[in-house]
């Protein structure tokens, strides 16, 4: 038996807002997440004035806020690909450490990564690891579970939410990464736009729904 045959693959399109704010069914399943318009998405606890408000607004950006916590994301119909993968707590994918329970869903990504011919990955299996930009950009970071090219560029960024019922793996990859709206929208990266450029690897373009059928493939079964 595969992966494919043990979880459900839903879709969603809405505003950002609406996506985030859903109440996913408690089962195994895996979501595509495609936001109408483009948007950045703010951490539960991020200040309001890490974006440059005016610049979103003028470039037609919506600006939202997620459960989660962590720095922005900007999520886009086109340039990303935004994809949940729900478990229930019965699940035998369940851990209930936090930082480790991310841990299969970026062994799992990377499987795909690897299927489409990037094999320079890697997942980040010890702790979280902050720097001076993490708080204002989540690709900044480091989180637990998240995919890495070797170059030590995000590839592949990953949040949890978790109620009593189930937990919520929200991930996010980018076939573009536009280094200008994020030089506009978010003040503290300005002074290093070579930084900012390098902070993210693109994957392979491959039409979003064929994206989580290999992925609902990858995930464990059992």
């Amino acid at each position: 038996m595969n992966g494919s045959m043990q979880w459900a693959r839903r879709a969603m399109t809405a505003d950002a807002g609406t996506l985030h704010s859903a109440e996913l069914a408690p089962e195994r399943a895996v979501w595509l997440m495609t936001p109408t318009r483009p948007a950045f998405v703010l951490g539960s606890s991020q200040s309001d004035d890490d974006l440059d408000r005016a610049f979103c607004s003028s470039h037609g950006l919506d600006v939202v806020r997620r459960r989660s916590g962590g720095g922005a994301v900007w999520v886009d119909p086109v340039a990303s690909v935004w994809v949940d993968v729900v478990i229930p707590r019965s699940d035998s994918s369940w851990v209930d450490d936090v930082g480790r329970a991310m841990h299969f869903v970026g062994r799992a990504w990377s499987d795909v990564l690897a299927g489409l011919g990037t094999t320079d990955v890697v997942v980040n299996e010890g702790p979280h690891v902050a720097n001076d930009w993490s708080k204002q950009l989540c690709v900044a970071g480091r989180g637990t579970g998240e995919v890495f090219a070797t170059s030590g560029a995000k590839v592949v960024g990953i949040s949890q939410r978790r109620t009593r019922d189930f937990a919520r793996f929200q991930c996010i990859a980018y076939f573009a990464w536009d280094v200008e709206v994020h030089l506009g929208a978010i003040p503290t990266v300005r002074i290093d736009p070579d930084r900012l450029a390098g902070l993210v690897t693109v994957i392979p373009a491959l039409a979003p729904e064929m994206i989580v059928a290999h992925l609902a493939w990858a995930l464990p079964v059992g």
